[in-house]
């Protein structure tokens, strides 16, 4: 039976400004209504014993195909839930589910799965809206994408499904291609956050892509250029266009592989905490104990920690979970968990659009709450102040 009060004592409680040592913090009713150090008496609350370790917002995944064995492609609610549920386990509160591209009809059968997923959320990780990543995307920098269904905007089409659904959050898009900037500012006029993305944009398309709609980058450094020469000369690539944009926020997946940890510094040094995501991108090998060639088919494999293309000639999306995010970056690329915690939660929270109820850990903020040792390792994770059980 579920308990709607929550004590937890004996914690390092981590809030945007501090760390507070041996602290409280109780949630009633799915909201935090307490934070401090002094005992704080509430009848009947369920007592949870830190025992000294990291109290904090749960990570907000922007971008992440599936986990425990499924993909969102699969396109059904329960696949939904079981992802939602598998992410919440390893650190993740919030998650906006991202379908790689594909056939348009398994984009609307999996549109019409999350709209009902959204509606009767059972478990797991808050399911908040969708993330396309395709299929307006450039054949040059596909990555892991499949080919076969990437195409130029279609005018008639991302007209049809952004009137239909108001479930789709983010899209990613090559802004180079002819028509990028209509649909940026089409869909930037109806509250979809517009992402550049597997891209060869310089300088100059990066500001006009701006000026559009484009505000976001899609994995950064990942299926995109940096400096190279064309002939004698050298040129900017996406990389330093992107360092140039002073208000474009970018994510990073950063489990370590798909960007250095160096570099991650270097992102986190330049853009700052407030413009730097943390996201997974994990696909379904993530959170799964099984037999990894049961579910990724002969066209990918795991390898080195990370999915692969099976021809070795690309990555193809990680095994990551939130929690390894967390330990990347302060055990590798040497970042303060204060702010590593901004850009897994704070951060992606004012993103999208809903600081004021999640992604920080105050008074009347959603109890969208993990607990974790000081080696990383996860206790338990609250999702609007319910317990997420295997």
């Amino acid at each position: 039976m579920e308990n709607t009060v929550y004590k937890i004592i004996n914690g390092s409680i981590i809030t945007p400004s501090k760390i507070i040592k041996e602290g409280q913090l109780v949630m009633i009713n799915g909201k935090i209504v307490e934070i401090g150090t002094a005992n704080i008496e509430i009848p009947h609350a369920h007592i949870i014993d830190a025992k000294e370790g990291y109290i904090a917002p749960g990570c907000i995944d922007m971008h992440v195909h599936g986990g425990n064995g499924h993909d969102f492609l699969d396109a059904t609610p329960e696949v939904f839930y079981d992802i939602a549920k598998a992410h919440a386990l390893h650190g993740t509160t919030t998650i906006y589910p991202t379908l790689a591209a594909s056939e348009l009809q398994l984009f609307w059968r999996a549109i019409r799965s999350c709209e009902q997923a959204m509606r009767c959320q059972k478990q797991g990780a808050n399911i908040l809206g969708l993330h396309l990543e395709g299929n307006y995307i450039n054949k040059q920098m596909k990555g892991g994408l499949n080919e076969q269904y990437l195409h130029l905007p279609n005018v008639e089409e991302y007209k049809s499904i952004l009137s239909a659904t108001s479930c789709i959050k983010r899209w990613s898009v090559s802004p180079e291609l002819p028509g990028a900037y209509e649909l940026a500012h089409y869909a930037s006029e109806h509250g979809v956050l517009m992402s550049v993305a597997h891209t060869t944009a310089n300088y100059t398309i990066l500001k006009e892509a701006y000026k559009s709609g484009f505000r976001h980058v899609t994995h950064f450094y990942n299926a995109m250029t940096s400096v190279h020469k064309e002939k004698e000369f050298k040129r900017e690539g996406t990389v330093e266009a992107v360092y140039l944009m002073d208000d474009m926020s970018v994510e990073v997946i950063a489990d370590g592989i798909h960007v250095p940890p160096a570099i991650l510094r270097l992102i986190y040094q330049i853009k700052g905490v407030e413009l730097t995501a943390l996201v997974t991108d994990a696909i379904a090998a993530a959170a799964y104990e099984g037999d990894y060639t049961k579910i990724l088919g002969k066209n990918l494999i795991v390898e080195d920690g990370v999915c692969k293309c099976a021809d070795r000639s690309a990555l193809a999306g990680s095994i990551a979970t939130g929690i390894q995010l967390i330990r990347v970056m302060v055990e590798q690329a040497g970042v303060p968990l204060i702010d590593v915690m901004r850009m897994a939660a704070e951060t992606p929270a004012r993103i999208m659009g809903i600081l004021e109820r999640k992604g920080t850990l105050e008074v009347g903020k959603d109890a969208d709450i993990i607990l974790f040792t000081p080696n990383f390792e996860m206790l338990k994770t609250w999702v609007e102040g319910r317990e997420c059980v295997r």
